[in-house]
């Protein structure tokens, strides 16, 4: 298997997503389960493939992580489909995947690279696949986020009048958070193997504790009685930005350039 045959596994697990997504509009449940179900196996299939093909993790290039997140953007939709009904959610989960597919497909990177002695741990796999799943759901709040911000109607005092509780969405962030906890305990872990520490403050640790700190704001917020439903939503979608800049922002910082060893180079 080579990167040159995603395009056909793309085409057909876009294809399912989208049929999911019609049936959710149309409360067609079973199908919306059925098509966006086969659509995630179809594509986890050439994950598989690409792992043995290379025989290590498909998880080295931004390119890879970038696969992975295709395939956990569906999922999340699915999963929250699945708890609340939100008949909009695979609509835009479909389509933020599909964007993030088009972006493997026409700027392709190195994604065969080998790993450097650092990353062939135990602790690498779980680590990076936990916190793609965590940028994952941490997409879907932020979708709906924005609808929540944008797409309801205010109230004469201002504020939300949402048709979905904001609970919905703080359950979201929880799960969110909890993965991306768990992915740092893991990259600790790893780091500790790996470099002998725990912690380095290397620009990628910087930013993955000024994200977590952010998303953990927006929680003791939430929690706060005289909270304002508006600006929580303003400090999770701030989160969402910062989660960009530890993802692949810190790549044109120049403190990271030629000194951090979590930058996605080839």
């Amino acid at each position: 298997m080579s990167w040159d045959y995603l395009i056909y596994f793309a085409i057909a697990s876009v294809l399912l997503w989208t049929v999911g997504a019609w049936a959710a509009w149309k409360e067609r449940t079973l199908l919306a389960y059925t098509s966006t179900i086969i659509g995630l196996a179809v594509f986890f299939s050439f994950i598989v493939a690409m792992w043995t093909a290379l025989q290590r993790p498909p998880l080295r290039t931004m390119g890879e992580t970038r696969l992975w997140y295709s395939f956990f953007l569906p999922l999340a939709g699915i999963i929250v489909y699945l708890r609340w009904k939100y008949k909009w959610i695979l609509s835009f989960s479909t389509l933020l995947a599909l964007v993030f597919i088009c972006v493997n497909l026409f700027k392709p990177e190195i994604h065969s690279a080998t790993l450097m002695p650092a990353l062939q741990s135990p602790w690498f796999a779980p680590h990076v696949i936990v916190y793609m799943f965590a940028y994952a759901v941490f997409g879907v709040a932020t979708l709906m986020a924005l609808f929540l911000l944008w797409g309801t109607r205010r109230g004469q005092n201002g504020e939300m009048l949402t048709p979905c509780r904001m609970g919905s969405l703080d359950d979201l962030v929880y799960v969110g958070l909890a993965f991306m906890t768990i992915g740092m305990l893991f990259g600790a872990l790893w780091a500790k193997e790996a470099w002998g520490h725990y912690w380095s403050w290397d620009p990628k640790e910087t930013w993955a504790a000024i994200t977590w700190l952010a998303y953990l704001v927006y929680v003791h917020y939430r929690q706060m009685p005289s909270h304002r439903p508006r600006l929580a939503l303003c400090i999770l979608l701030l989160s969402f930005v910062l989660l960009q800049m530890c993802w692949w922002g810190i790549n044109y910082l120049p403190a990271a350039q030629g000194s951090s060893v979590h930058t996605y180079t080839t």
